[in-house]
């Protein structure tokens, strides 16, 4: 086979025709598809976090380890995201849907002194599913066949401490530590041919990183009314992705596996800048235990990967989002709805990726609440988290995918005064 079909099913939709589909298709190109943030507090609140203080002393914040200043119980969260992905493209009209459900969060985290706290963290970076197949058959009768598979996922972990300064100034540093591996195939053949011809690559991945954040809170007291400012920058990568690619022929025996392989190009290469620099700023406004708004802006500098033997560069990207929560009477105990927390939030981010001179942007609105135990109270906010986003990604524009997304999210946050050596009896 003297030509070889390596053009990006994603660059031509109708490659939707038979096929299950990732979380999205635009997952094909470089670590998969990256989950911005998978807490339900943040997401409900569109992204934000970077100038978020809780005003609850049950919530860790790890996307800036900084704004913990309230933060006094040790708090165990539990958390689940149900994915719902519907595309659409204008080649012949073609639609699609996936659904999938996975462990988003898993956290632990503690005071360790009226200054010192600590959390832990796992959850998925990112992930890839998808396996489309696409045919066409000539003039002449002869078939051409196409199928793109991909598989994986990129978890990470992360160790998260603040330190509180003063009743104004906090600083706070995470330790990211992402592993997994990732497998991107693509194979090709036609009715007259007797083998397959297949590109596979594979990256393993084990890269630690580092974030460091500011925070400052200011609070009038005699009106309640609160000012917040953060700042984080992510860097330090301290390791390589490992990327080994094959071009090789072979077929398949019944039991589908590949016989009579043989190799026609092998090539390994590394990235060390497979997580770049990113940094964030926002600013926040609310009342005490009542409201709070805040805006973020969030920025991430370009990487370089391989795909399919070549390397693709992704641009620099932003995010912007804007949301906040409203408590309305937490000590009205008549009526259990003024004692729920209720979040909303919205964002635009501009992504990184660009197919065909078209930048794959991504746009939402998201809402959520807390629900909190019949024994929860103001100082121990304990409950059942709930959360749900809306929103769009990607154009049919030059055959391309829309993807729209509802995302819902169910958690719990057990928050109490445990591992704690009582002073008195």
């Amino acid at each position: 086979m003297k030509k070889i079909f390596v053009l990006s099913f994603i660059s031509v939709g109708y490659f939707l025709n038979a096929q299950s589909l990732s979380n999205s298709p635009y997952a094909t190109y470089g670590i998969g598809d990256v989950k911005y943030d998978n807490t339900i507090e943040t997401t409900s609140m569109g992204g934000i976090s970077t100038a978020f203080i809780s005003d609850f002393s049950s919530n860790f914040n790890f996307g800036n380890p900084a704004n913990n200043s309230n933060f006094d119980l040790t708090s165990i969260k539990l958390e689940a995201t149900n994915e719902n992905n519907y595309f659409k493209t204008d080649y012949n009209n073609t639609k699609s849907t996936k659904h999938s459900t996975y462990l988003s969060n898993i956290s632990l985290a503690f005071p360790i002194s009226s200054k010192i706290k600590m959390g832990l963290l796992y959850q998925p970076y990112s992930s890839k599913s998808y396996d489309i197949v696409h045919t066409e058959t000539m003039e002449d009768g002869t078939v051409y066949g196409n199928r793109f598979t991909g598989s994986g996922t990129l978890n990470t972990a992360q160790l998260a401490l603040s330190y509180k300064i003063n009743s104004e100034f906090a600083v706070g540093a995470r330790a990211n530590l992402y592993f997994g591996s990732l497998y991107d195939t693509n194979e090709f053949t036609t009715s007259t041919a007797e083998l397959i011809n297949g590109y596979e690559t594979k990256n393993k991945i084990k890269n630690l990183n580092f974030t460091l954040g500011t925070s400052y809170q200011k609070l009038n007291t005699s009106t309640d009314r609160k000012l917040t400012l953060g700042a984080t920058a992510t860097f330090g990568n301290t390791s390589d992705m490992a990327t080994e690619y094959l071009n090789s022929t072979y077929y398949y025996t019944d039991g589908n596996v590949k016989a009579g392989q043989t190799t026609i190009e092998s090539k390994s290469t590394s990235s060390k800048n497979l997580l770049p620099l990113q940094a964030s700023l926002g600013a926040g406004y609310g009342s005490e235990n009542q409201w709070f708004v805040s805006a973020q802006l969030d920025y991430k500098k370009g990487e370089t990967v391989s795909y399919f033997g070549n390397t693709f560069d992704f641009n620099d990207s932003y995010r912007v989002s804007a949301g906040g929560w409203y408590l309305p009477n937490y000590n009205n105990f008549r009526s259990y709805f003024s004692r729920i927390v209720y979040r909303y939030g919205a964002f635009y981010e501009k992504g990184n990726l660009e197919i065909a001179g078209n930048s794959i942007n991504k746009f939402g609105v998201s809402a959520g609440v807390m629900l909190p135990f019949k024994t929860s109270s103001i100082t121990r906010m304990s409950g059942l988290e709930i959360g749900v986003e809306l929103g769009k990604r990607g154009t049919v524009k030059d055959n391309l995918i829309n993807q729209n997304f509802i995302n819902l999210r169910v958690g719990f946050n057990f928050a109490d005064r445990w591992f704690r050596k009582k002073l008195y009896n």
